[in-house]
């Protein structure tokens, strides 16, 4: 009986010692899932510093600027670029060979990147872009940009990209994309580009390159 309750007592022991080991693992697998910032800096200047700049603040107008930018949204976009959802040959290229994993610490390090401010170099045209952006056009169902992106184009984490500083050049490329059916994967946006026109396009974008 004295064996028997002996072993008895060592088997509660050591479930008492075995039993926090689960926990710790998963916390373990937690860390290991947080993004790898310094690798993310070392794959962005490999493949991306050329045109986007060291830190993300592109010089290059046609290139945007992706500091500051909301992770969960840059990395939905490099997704997009590798499966061919978002259509660019030149971007398609360059991330063919990211893995999930870089893209995601690529993606979280831009976002620890301050953005530099932009302008707006359209004087003429800077009221008509803050009228759309703030308020929309109602008369035509134009819903107004700072509704999704926020009134100083901040956006909002893990739905709708920050917009503020961004080169006005590149901004009405990607205008004219959704409005010409060139990039589907927001329809939101596709039905707001489709009521612009080339004017309205032109003015939004200058203005929201000004905003910070």
């Amino acid at each position: 009986m004295k064996l028997l309750a002996s072993l008895l007592t060592a088997a509660a022991l050591a479930a008492s010692v075995v039993a926090p080991v689960a926990p710790a693992l998963a916390a373990g697998d937690a860390v290991k899932t947080r993004p790898d910032l310094a690798k993310g800096e070392a794959s962005f200047s490999a493949v991306c510093a050329s045109c986007h700049g060291a830190d993300g603040n592109s010089a290059a107008v046609t290139d945007p600027k992706l500091s500051q930018q909301h992770p969960e949204y840059l990395l939905k976009q490099l997704q997009e670029f590798k499966s061919g959802k978002r259509r660019s040959a030149v971007m398609q290229g360059f991330v063919s060979a990211l893995s999930d994993e870089d893209m995601r610490n690529m993606a979280y390090w831009l976002a620890t990147q301050p953005a530099k401010a932009g302008f707006a170099k359209d004087k003429d045209l800077i009221a008509l872009g803050e009228r759309i952006y703030r308020g929309g056009i109602a008369e035509r169902q134009i819903a107004a940009c700072a509704g999704c992106h926020s009134p100083n184009g901040a956006g909002i984490p893990a739905q709708y990209p920050r917009l503020s500083g961004q080169h006005a050049e590149y901004t009405v490329a990607q205008l004219n994309l959704f409005r010409d059916g060139g990039r589907v994967s927001s329809l939101p946006m596709a039905q707001v580009a489709a009521k612009l026109n080339d004017k309205e396009i032109k003015a939004v974008a200058d203005y929201i390159a000004g905003l910070r």
